[in-house]
């Protein structure tokens, strides 16, 4: 099978992953008590079916069985400005180009890609993409594809493997792109989050929990596992630019990803009497927001397993977003 050719391959992943997760977190967000969290998580999981799993289908690249790289994996090069010079980067030990196989200090599995031509002394727009429940960091990359273009426009990507989440879990990976800032030069006012699915609850998370506000600039979260109820019980964090991206037919969570959408943009302070025009891709964008406040929603005839094919309109988002 060649690169170019997608194919559908059944994973087993756990339910209790994402919505009973984000039930716990709204819970327990408040007080930050681990043990109750704990016994919440127990409870949550009879609820749906202590040990239930459910097949559902990814739609990824496979790169088994070819010599060539995945369409969109291939690192780019970058046009670099002149006389760029990023804050505290002398001496960053970063390689260029693909690092595989490194671990955060919690024990979370990731690796980099960066321009092929890599400045060392440049300050980067950095990319963290949080991984779907059960996917490596390797098959994250497989499945969004985010890496030539985002190399392409002068990013940096972090893919880091998926965990059984729990707040524990959420803090210690909010500290990825301090590890990945480690190494590399790091524009620490431009590091966006985004993920499929659990990858997608985590950046949601990353904007909102009192732990770890203030991680991300952006976040353009996929299929993510907060409903609008799930939200309400959130205080809206500071103005942060948002792209959620939902599809119709996700029977997972139907729904939630314009609800969200909704409680973005009401925490953006848009103006809901302007209507909203829809573009060609499916994404429409609220109207008088407040400054940093960009709030887009795009929604397409996907389901749940499905990583939107929106790479360049992510990244797009991401550029526009620049510093908060």
């Amino acid at each position: 099978m060649t690169c170019g050719t997608e194919y559908l391959r059944v994973r087993a992943l756990r339910t209790f992953g994402t919505s009973a997760f984000v039930s716990k977190i709204v819970c327990t967000f408040a007080t930050n008590d681990e043990t109750r969290f704990a016994r919440a998580g127990t409870a949550a999981g009879r609820t749906i079916g202590i040990g239930m799993r459910v097949a559902i289908v990814l739609v990824v690249a496979s790169c088994s069985g070819s010599s060539e790289p995945c369409e969109g994996t291939l690192v780019a090069s970058f046009s670099y400005p002149p006389a760029a010079h990023g804050e505290d980067c002398d001496n960053k030990p970063g390689a260029a180009g693909v690092s595989n196989g490194l671990s955060s200090q919690d024990g979370s599995r990731y690796s980099v890609r960066t321009p092929a031509n890599l400045n060392p002394t440049y300050a980067h727009p950095l990319l963290v993409v949080y991984a779907p429940a059960g996917y490596s960091a390797q098959e994250s990359e497989d499945l969004t594809r985010l890496t030539t273009e985002a190399t392409r426009r002068g990013f940096i990507v972090a893919y880091v493997g998926s965990r059984p989440l729990s707040l524990r879990t959420l803090t210690g990976l909010a500290q990825i792109p301090k590890d990945v800032a480690r190494l590399w030069c790091v524009d620490k006012n431009r590091v966006y989050a985004t993920g499929h699915s659990d990858g997608g609850t985590v950046s949601t998370a990353l904007a909102l929990l009192k732990e770890t506000k203030g991680t991300v600039s952006a976040i353009a979260p996929s299929a993510a596992g907060f409903s609008g109820k799930n939200l309400e019980a959130f205080q809206c964090p500071a103005t942060i630019p948002v792209m959620i991206m939902h599809g119709k037919r996700d029977t997972h969570f139907p729904g939630w990803g314009r609800e969200a959408a909704q409680w973005w943009a009401h925490c953006n302070a848009c103006d809901f009497a302007k209507p909203l025009v829809p573009h060609d891709d499916g994404c429409v964008y609220f109207e008088g927001c407040a400054p940093g406040g960009q709030t887009v929603y795009c929604e397409g005839a996907w389901a749940h397993e499905v990583w939107p094919p929106l790479r360049n309109r992510i990244i797009q988002f991401l550029e526009s977003a620049g510093s908060p």
